[in-house]
């Protein structure tokens, strides 16, 4: 089978497309014959090489998909510690689950990253209840418009960052009650200003170092902010007066070096309450762009010159 490397080159990625033996599945993983992938930060870190997977999963780059499996043809979505970004992939069984029916099966491979981060750290890690009002960074990213869908599922509101004027209609689309330009505006003002003091229940922060002060400020009295990644920085100047004040609680959160019996756990919860969203239209994958394998290169630098609103693709079939 084909399976892709990325390497950095003079700031450009280069892709290429060895071959190698397709994989066995091992006791308790299914084959999966690959239609389409999806591109993460994650990839970007592991090719930067600060990023490794977990012991004893795939070196090959890639943490979701969708596709086929072998043995029943049946169309499912697979979340994965690696592997993804091939023609096949062994996945564990716990972490597939059937791709929604009426959605194509290129874009069913922006499901599993993304929907599922955005269901653990809001839900499982969040607390979320229902109403509550809630703050997602980035939230023209995946992960982001995820979390926004989710959230607006719950019957709550939300206020979603991004740094780019031009990505503030991706936050109306899927419901942002509250769509703020970064670049222009400090969040945690407008915030304050648009819903009162103390307004946030739960926080997304994939940002980190310069947004955290802010995210306290906003809390609740007995908030939580996850913390996703740290693109900003990973040191950050904190009122620890304020943090007791507030009861406030900061989670630090990954989904990747989770064990396999967590994400199966975890999988199997959001086949129960988040994915019969996708058959009511209440969810959807936005789709920036698709691109066909040899043009993989182009897919990796496209993210890592933010220049994508939702999920990016790699299709390595049509069928």
């Amino acid at each position: 089978m084909r399976y892709l490397r990325v390497v950095e080159e003079q700031g450009r990625y280069v892709a290429s497309l060895p071959e190698m033996a397709q994989p066995t599945p091992a006791r308790g993983e299914v084959l999966i014959r690959v239609t389409a992938s999806g591109v993460n930060r994650a990839d970007l870190s592991q090719i930067a090489g600060r990023y490794p997977p977990p012991p004893g999963e795939s070196e090959i780059l890639g943490l979701e998909v969708s596709g086929t499996l072998v043995d029943t043809g049946e169309p499912v979505c697979a979340l994965l510690a690696g592997g993804g970004h091939a023609e096949y992939v062994a996945a564990p069984a716990g972490q597939v689950f059937p791709a929604p029916a009426g959605l194509d099966l290129v874009s069913a491979a922006g499901i599993p990253e993304t929907f599922l981060t955005a269901f653990v750290n809001l839900i499982v890690e969040g607390g979320l209840e229902r109403e509550a009002s809630v703050l997602m960074h980035a939230g023209a990213s995946g992960v982001g418009l995820a979390a926004i869908q989710i959230s607006k599922r719950s019957g709550g509101r939300v206020a979603a960052t991004t740094r780019s004027a031009d990505k503030l209609k991706a936050l109306d689309a899927v419901g942002a009650d509250l769509a703020i330009d970064t670049s222009r505006r400090d969040f945690a003002a407008e915030i304050e200003q648009r819903w009162g003091r103390d307004a946030v229940q739960v926080v997304l922060d994939p940002v980190g170092a310069s947004t955290l002060p802010g995210d306290l400020g906003v809390l609740k009295t007995g908030g939580r902010i996850v913390v996703l990644s740290t693109m900003s920085g990973s040191e950050a100047s904190l009122d620890l007066a304020l943090l007791m004040r507030k009861r406030a609680r900061i989670v630090g959160s990954t989904l990747r070096a989770r064990s396999r019996a967590e994400k199966a756990t975890i999988v199997s919860r959001f086949k129960d309450e988040t994915l019969p969203g996708f058959a009511n239209g209440a969810l959807r994958v936005v789709v920036d762009a698709v691109f066909p394998v040899a043009r993989a290169a182009e897919a990796f630098q496209r993210m890592r010159e933010n220049r994508n609103v939702g999920k990016i693709l790699i299709a390595w079939r049509n069928d």
